[in-house]
């Protein structure tokens, strides 16, 4: 099951344009945190159009610490890493986002500034839509329809029922086995080892383990002395 977010969303027109995507896509499941506005004003609900239930039904919290719940937590942005050294921004295009995990949910963020480092830091990965270099932005409304398209698109191709995916348990487990062999090793900074723990999570993040890989990789780290 696929949830979309929306961090402290300031106009109630996105938050209906939002939910009327959501069904046009067979997503039903709204998060609406810390809104700075009316998520059931009459501009909401005219805008949701058919999409009035969903609008009903959004779950509103007050912190963004209940997206922790989540096996996968993806986060979408405009503000992509300009090196590759900006890890915790190395986007994935909205077509090469595939999503296996039972518990996952779609971040977006204030529409007028997005989501913080901090916020970056504690999804999984993110995704960008590619756009024009003269005007990058989109209207968060819009990003989210082209996101939630290409979901349907791969639902509709592909079926992963037969395969165990690797839980949020286990990713941590797995997590504890990495940043414990990376601890064990020299590196010139701690800047430098911090470097490694962030680009192996997002490794993992953008990776969706099956169990039999997390196993594997499990194995593999336990090895290391």
């Amino acid at each position: 099951m696929v949830f979309v977010a929306l961090l402290e969303p300031i106009s109630p027109g996105n938050i209906g344009a939002i939910a009327r995507a959501m069904k046009n896509f067979d997503l039903k499941d709204l998060i609406i945190i810390n809104p700075k506005c009316d998520p059931q004003s009459e501009d909401a609900v005219k805008r949701a159009k058919h999409a009035k239930e969903i609008l009903k039904k959004a779950k509103v919290v007050k912190k963004f610490s209940y997206l922790k719940k989540f096996d996968c937590i993806i986060g979408t942005t405009a503000n992509v890493g300009s090196t590759d050294y900006n890890i915790p921004r190395l986007p994935v295009k909205p077509e090469e986002l595939e999503i296996r995990e039972k518990n996952s949910v779609i971040l977006f963020g204030r529409e007028d500034s997005g989501l913080t480092n901090e916020e970056i830091l504690q999804c999984d990965f993110i995704v960008s839509v590619p756009s024009s270099k003269k005007y990058h932005t989109l209207n968060i409304s819009h990003a989210a329809t082209i996101i939630f398209y290409e979901l349907f698109k791969q639902k509709k191709e592909t079926s992963h029922q037969h395969i165990r995916n690797a839980t949020i348990q286990d990713k941590k487990i797995l997590f504890k086995l990495i940043n414990k062999s990376l601890n064990k090793l020299g590196f010139a900074s701690d800047d430098k080892k911090e470097t490694q723990k962030r680009l192996w999570k997002r490794i993992i993040g953008k990776s969706f383990l099956t169990k039999r890989e997390f196993q594997a990789m499990c194995g593999f780290f336990k090895k290391i002395k």
